[in-house]
């Protein structure tokens, strides 16, 4: 099976792994420090299992950070306990895109951490079908 680990750029990656770690109880695993600028060129860390990379921003590279607000890519958390791990990490600074709410495939919330990432907090149903979503839906989507 193919793995994506997502690769996050932030505008301040120390600062970012410190928030991760109040956030979301991040562990981290790796850190790769310029010696003469101190900047972060690439860095690992885990959350409930789950592994993802950061870097501080590289424009020779055309590497940015997201537009806080703005990001085209959200990142999917499949956590335990999702109303906790959504407090907490509003209680360290994100900002709620979202509320934590109950739908069809599970439980989940949306929000922006201060560093312009979208992450999406969920504790999907194990069992649900496409059947069932698509009663859910009614007419408002085809789901296939």
């Amino acid at each position: 099976m193919a793995t994506v680990t997502p690769y996050l750029c932030a505008k301040n990656a120390a600062a970012a792994l410190d928030f991760y770690a109040a956030a979301f109880g991040a562990v981290e695993t790796s850190r790769w420090t310029d010696p003469e600028t101190g900047a972060i060129g690439h860095a690992e860390f885990t959350v409930e299992g789950a592994r993802i990379m950061i870097a501080d921003e590289w424009p020779e590279g055309g590497v940015y950070a997201p537009d806080p607000g703005r990001s085209s890519v959200s990142l999917v958390l499949e956590v335990g306990d999702v109303d906790g791990l959504f407090e907490r990490a509003v209680a360290a600074g994100a900002t709620v895109d979202w509320p934590v709410t109950d739908s069809p495939h599970g439980r989940g919330g949306w929000l922006y951490d201060p560093f312009g990432h979208r992450w999406h907090l969920t504790s999907p149903e194990p069992d649900v079908t496409k059947d069932d979503l698509q009663a859910a839906v009614g007419d408002d989507y085809v789901i296939s």
